[in-house]
């Protein structure tokens, strides 16, 4: 045999050792790069998901939040009829609002209008207590005026 064929053999055996050796090598590193890429993709799906759920509960805080504040709004508004009340209470129980009782036994008197004008004519939105609320009064509007006859 030459000798160049003998070292034509060696290098093809050599080769292919290196190529037997390195091919379990080079396998695992694909495999390490594969399940690294998988990783990657399970932690953005992890980490999307928990945006999503970070997004949902912000959206349910902000509507508790604002349902909170139209509670208050409301609770609020309750205490102030509740304080309105009882200042009209304390008109009655003074003497300072006896026009808006009921009426009795042929008496006219308007409690749903809130006031009854002098010789037992009530005019429909006139509040008791306000001044010109009687027609033609100095705080009259044109509104109150229109539905009032003239005075003599």
């Amino acid at each position: 045999m030459s000798t160049g064929l003998i070292v034509l053999i060696i290098i093809v055996v050599v080769i292919l050792v290196a190529v037997l050796v390195l091919l379990p090598r080079l396998r695992e590193q694909a495999r390490l790069k594969r399940e690294q890429r998988e990783l990657e993709q399970r932690r953005d799906e992890a980490a999307n998901a928990h945006r999503d759920a970070a997004g949902d509960r912000e959206r349910r805080a902000e509507l508790a939040e604002r349902q909170a504040r139209i509670a208050a709004q409301e609770a609020e508004r309750e205490r102030a009829e509740a304080r309105l009340h009882q200042e009209r209470a304390e008109l009655h129980e003074r003497g300072m609002a006896d026009e808006a009782l009921p009426a009795r036994d042929g008496e006219q008197g308007d409690l749903a209008a809130g006031s009854a004008q002098p010789g037992g004519v009530s005019q429909p939105g006139a509040v008791a207590g306000e001044p010109g609320a009687a027609a033609g009064g100095p705080g009259a509007t044109e509104s109150d005026l229109e539905g009032a006859s003239p005075r003599e």
